[in-house]
């Protein structure tokens, strides 16, 4: 089993670097791994702060059974609900099949299944911290966030630190 799923908590950022605001995800998990010093909250042998890239599906949330001892685990990533740009919402697994739409990963597969089994057969509260995407640039390589989603990066590390301290 590999060590993140030995954690109480997960927090994965998910998308892709290469595309623009996909990169949101990556953007905020690197904000907390810079403030694990700072914030006892954060700094915590029982948290993983992982920047699970396009592979939280696959190689996280896939393994999960019921020997993994997570009890929360909290997603990242950008989005495409129609908000405002750099608009967050905050999703539980019970939200996700409303949602006509959803990028939970940079192949645009839909999570809700996977992350509504995890919640009821194992007991994991899961929360989707979302940020509405402005430019989302694939197949085309943008390294950077548009303004809005660069702007909306403290507001999700806030968001996260709520969910921790619940």
């Amino acid at each position: 089993m590999p060590e993140y799923l030995n954690k109480e908590i997960l927090i994965l950022g998910c998308g892709n670097v290469l595309f623009g605001d996909d990169g949101f995800g990556y953007a905020v998990v690197n904000k907390l791994n810079a403030l694990k010093e700072k914030i006892p909250a954060l700094n915590s042998n029982k948290i993983g702060i992982i920047d699970a890239g396009t592979g939280a599906s696959h190689y996280i949330l896939s393994l999960i059974d019921e020997d993994t001892p997570i009890k929360k685990i909290i997603i990242i990533d950008a989005i495409d609900f129609g908000l405002k740009p750099g608009e967050l919402i905050k999703l539980y697994p019970n939200d996700l099949p409303k949602i006509k739409k959803y990028y939970i990963d940079a192949h645009d597969m839909p999570l809700a299944g996977l992350i509504k089994e995890i919640n009821e057969k194992y007991g994991i509260e899961v929360v989707v911290i979302g940020c509405q995407s402005k430019n989302m640039t694939a197949p085309d390589i943008c390294l950077e966030l548009s303004e809005e989603v660069k702007n909306a990066v403290d507001r999700a590390v806030e968001m996260v630190l709520d969910e921790l301290l619940k």
